[in-house]
């Protein structure tokens, strides 16, 4: 799994777009959505 982290700009969701088409796996957080414990259980 991608993780891609959103830092509430356009851009993001512009490669999550590419990374999706190319049939990537990907899941995308907010910046202030998850602490960095919870980031390393997802296991990205």
């Amino acid at each position: 799994m991608i993780l891609m982290i959103d830092n509430y700009d356009s851009f993001t969701y512009n490669v999550v777009q590419y990374c999706l088409e190319l049939g990537a796996d990907l899941k995308v957080i907010r910046n202030d959505e998850l602490t960095v414990e919870e980031i390393k259980a997802l296991n990205p």
